[in-house]
């Protein structure tokens, strides 16, 4: 694994994609989710994705970031909505996006939820790296209506993974009703599983932000003073070679990178965070002002140390090839 340099921090440039927003769970602090009978509800046809993929090769993005709730075909109108676009699964019809998205040329990365092994094994040739949150190992008030949301259930979809070498993020959210024991743990779960795979290629540590109209809007944000020792704990537990990175439209990146965050994730300069819409991505040339000294180096929604051990398939090496520079970084125009 390549040692922690301090004089710069990474980020990918990409397009987020929320592909449906039709969720089994109900998070209490999720402003995300819709019920198919109300207003926003969607899944989203090919011919709204096209434009943002074409555009966001325009723009110089390489990572295609698909998200999903969580098994929507629980829900009979969503099965419907599949159905007259023409595709008899979520499976099939994220593998014809992934597809579309590599002939246009930018990288996959998909978020859908707590998957199958079989479902992984389908998606991995297509994807340049994957993702689920953990969020914690706790039972918490806030995942009391939350199917997927059972920490084991996590862990297996992470695990299988790890056995199928995809290159993996995953995360804690912070401020949900988790105590610092519970972190702790979270941390030494994920610890566990990259020690044995060695997939895990970053570790978000979110801060909670409360949304309108939840049932956790009146809940506090973290102090920044928690989120500083969640840091320092991640970087204390996780192995060296694994990323730890922090959202720069929640906050303010600066001081944390000196605690030990190395990364800061996906930065669009086309779509907004269709998790937290109310948080403007940065500008990149403004965050490079900001962070002074510390240089800004964008690489691939796969990480260097997995595009230089070859860890993707045959149908995207030929796009890692032509994005990617002799150290696995994001190749200069």
């Amino acid at each position: 694994m390549p040692p922690k340099n301090p004089d710069f921090v990474t980020y990918s440039k990409n397009v987020f994609i929320p592909v449906t927003n039709i969720c089994r769970n109900r998070c209490g602090y999720c402003g995300f989710r819709r019920e198919p009978a109300q207003p926003g509800a969607k899944l989203m046809k090919p011919e709204e994705i096209l434009p943002v993929l074409e555009n966001g090769v325009k723009a110089g993005c390489t990572e295609a970031l698909f998200t999903f709730g969580e098994f929507p075909e629980e829900v009979p109108e969503y099965r419907k909505w599949l159905k007259e676009l023409g595709y008899s699964s979520t499976l099939e019809y994220l593998l014809f996006l992934c597809e579309t998205a590599i002939e246009i040329g930018i990288l996959p990365h998909t978020n859908a939820g707590v998957m199958t092994r079989s479902e992984l094994k389908a998606l991995k040739p297509l994807n340049a790296s994957m993702g689920l949150m953990l969020e914690s190992t706790a039972i918490l008030d806030a995942h009391k209506d939350c199917p997927g949301k059972l920490p084991e259930l996590r862990l297996d979809t992470i695990r299988e993974a790890g056995k199928l070498r995809i290159p993996y993020t995953t995360g804690l959210l912070v401020g949900i009703g988790e105590r610092r024991g519970d972190r702790i743990e979270s941390l030494e779960a994920i610890a566990d599983l990259h020690r044995k795979y060695g997939h895990i290629q970053e570790v978000i540590i979110q801060n909670f932000a409360p949304k309108p109209g939840t049932p956790m809007e009146a809940f506090p944000e973290p102090a920044v003073e928690e989120m500083i020792d969640t840091i320092k704990l991640a970087r204390q537990i996780l192995p060296p070679g694994v990323a730890v990175q922090v959202a720069p439209n929640l906050i303010d990146p600066k001081a944390l990178i000196a605690k030990g965050v190395s990364d800061l994730g996906g930065i669009s300069p086309l779509t907004i965070d269709w998790i937290n819409p109310e948080a403007e991505w940065p500008d990149v040339m403004n965050l490079q002002e900001r962070l002074g000294s510390i240089l800004l180096r964008e690489r691939l929604p796969i990480y260097p140390h997995y595009v230089k051990r070859g860890w993707y398939s045959e149908r995207i090496g030929g796009l890692v090839a032509q994005l990617s520079d002799t150290e696995g970084y994001r190749k200069q125009p």
